[in-house]
């Protein structure tokens, strides 16, 4: 990796997951078709129990490691591009395999586009025999190309812009949604938002309902937040809320679909988790609604 100036900075927000950033820095080790771009790694480690240390120790020469010491993955990514010295940022997580043309193709999009969005794979330890939170996650996580084209945002871990784009556009938030937020930012001041379906990020499925709930509940707690600065009422929240049990016999259609699932009974499980994980996300919303309004 080079000690000065270079074109690509990748940075990489961690907390925690050691084994995870392991392999993320092994793909990214690994990227090919760079045309002698040169690129450098980041990770901005978020106040891991671990310790700086034992992040270095694992990184080992793959990257450079800094501390983020406001919590959350957003003010870590900003602590990356604050140390960052490439023209062209790219983002992904720790918890993120990036394919060996990841990085090229992400860069060369920006040819086209202010910020681009990559496709996001959601990857399991089996292809058959699923279980239900997994057969859901393969359906339902991560769709980031309907992110881009219907809702105007992209997830921040597979992210592209210049260093330039993003001082102008600024930092990422806390509290709220903040790629969403960043994204739609972005694009309110003119910067167009693109979707690179050959810039793929595999992440793991979550396995537990305990995961899969902690996801929830925290995007949740985020959406209501953006929602409220940009105007959004408690009835407008309480609309799409009652709008979650009706969304459920539609969505099941695309889980029959999918070619995400091999087995008629990992579409059976895909369809029985997502109905309660939507009637656990309309109780949340209005768990969420009474601790705002009390």
């Amino acid at each position: 990796m080079p000690d000065q100036t270079c074109d690509i900075s990748v940075i990489v927000p961690h907390y925690q997951d050691l084994a995870h950033l392991d392999q993320c820095l092994d793909a990214l080790t690994a990227q090919t078709e760079l045309g002698g771009q040169t690129f450098e790694v980041i990770v901005a480690d978020n106040n891991s129990a671990c310790g700086l240390d034992e992040v270095r120790r694992v990184v080992a020469g793959r990257g450079r490691v800094i501390l983020a010491r406001d919590q959350g993955a957003g003010p870590a990514r900003n602590a990356g591009v604050a140390e960052a010295k490439g023209t062209i940022l790219a983002f992904t997580d720790s918890d993120c395999v990036p394919v060996p043309q990841w990085l090229s193709k992400g860069v060369a999009a920006l040819r086209n586009y202010d910020l681009v969005g990559g496709r996001v794979i959601t990857s399991v330890t089996r292809p058959r025999g699923m279980n239900g939170i997994e057969a859901f996650e393969r359906v339902f996580a991560f769709d980031n190309e309907s992110y881009i084209r219907t809702k105007g945002f992209t997830g921040s871990g597979n992210l592209f812009c210049t260093a330039e784009t993003f001082a102008k556009v600024g930092p990422f938030k806390t509290v709220v949604s903040e790629d969403r937020e960043w994204s739609i930012r972005a694009t309110s001041k003119g910067f167009a938002l693109g979707y690179e379906a050959e810039a793929i990020v595999e992440h793991p499925a979550r396995e537990t309902w305990t995961d899969l709930t902690a996801k929830w509940r925290r995007i949740n707690r985020e959406t209501y937040a953006f929602e409220r600065q940009n105007g959004g009422s408690n009835l407008r929240w309480i609309f799409r809320t009652w709008l979650l049990p009706a969304s459920i016999v539609p969505h099941s259609l695309k889980a029959v679909r999918s070619d995400a699932l091999v087995d008629v009974g990992d579409r059976i499980r895909a369809i029985g988790m997502l109905a309660k994980q939507r009637f656990w996300r309309f109780y949340d919303a209005h768990r969420l609604l009474f601790e705002r309004t009390r």
